[in-house]
């Protein structure tokens, strides 16, 4: 049998939509929300139907290296132009430069190279004996 409320969504048009939300940021409780239906009903479609899943997989990913491209932005600085009012009311465009910012260089190195994690990995080795007949000499 047919789900009606599923036939809407995997049209082109549906699917398109949900790569916009996803890509716009939204989480797939809010895509649910927008699409009328329970968000375990979209992790059900998500398991069921790979168009809807690969739709919201599309989306994310641009968002995703959207924010990473920023993040590096930040981590290194970088120019832009900003627009300014004059004393005497003229609008003039002023080249800017925004300088390297330390925690996002800190966060993209912990989350990049190994050497700065915080997290220790240790190989404890543990010999464990066990005695089966203890018995006591008094």
């Amino acid at each position: 049998m047919a789900n009606p409320k599923y036939d809407e969504w995997k049209t082109e048009a549906g699917l398109k939509q949900i790569e916009d939300w996803a890509e716009k940021g939204l989480t797939n409780e809010q895509i649910a929300k927008n699409m009328g239906i329970a968000a375990s009903t979209l992790y059900v479609w998500l398991n069921d139907h790979e168009e809807i899943s690969e739709s919201i997989k599309r989306g994310k990913a641009v968002a995703d290296a959207i924010v990473q491209n920023a993040l590096f932005n930040s981590a290194v600085g970088f120019h832009y132009d900003e627009e300014s009012l004059t004393n005497d009311g003229r609008v003039v465009e002023l080249k800017k430069y925004a300088k390297p910012n330390t925690t996002a260089q800190i966060f993209w190195l912990k989350n990049r190279k190994k050497e700065w994690n915080d997290k220790q990995e240790m190989d404890v080795n543990v010999r464990t004996v066990i005695v089966d007949d203890i018995t006591d000499e008094d």
